[in-house]
């Protein structure tokens, strides 16, 4: 059996490469690719994970939870607190779909990026290292 595939990179397209990686720089902290251009930005994370934008002519960004625009992809983000996680991503320009809010019973919320991508924060269970 062939060793297992390791994720090495995930790559978002967008309208502004630039802006969309300044959004998950300050999210995440991972540190910037230093090719990064107009057309394709990259982050890196410490253990070697890469985040990538790729601009793309007549971008449409998805439309959750409807899908006349697929969400493409979504990412998850493990938190402690998901008011205090959702308040500071909201400040750096992440959006809330017109949805009902997910409750804390549910243990998750759905915020967009700036280029319209959902995202989840998932409230990190006990006992779990960030």
């Amino acid at each position: 059996m062939p060793a297992p595939l390791k994720l090495s990179a995930i790559t978002l397209d967008c309208a502004d490469p630039l802006a969309l990686a300044a959004f998950y720089r300050q999210a995440t902290g991972f540190e910037p690719h230093p090719g990064s251009d107009a057309d394709f930005a990259g982050l890196t994370a410490a253990d070697g994970l890469r985040i990538g934008f790729q601009r793309v002519a007549g971008y449409r960004a998805p439309n959750w939870p409807e899908q006349s625009v697929p969400q493409q992809l979504h990412f998850d983000f493990d938190v402690d607190d998901l008011d205090a996680a959702e308040a500071e991503l909201l400040k750096l320009g992440a959006g809330k779909p017109a949805q009902p809010r997910q409750g804390d019973r549910d243990g998750y919320r759905v915020l967009t990026d700036p280029a319209g991508h959902p995202f989840c924060l998932v409230r990190r269970k006990s006992g779990e290292s960030a």
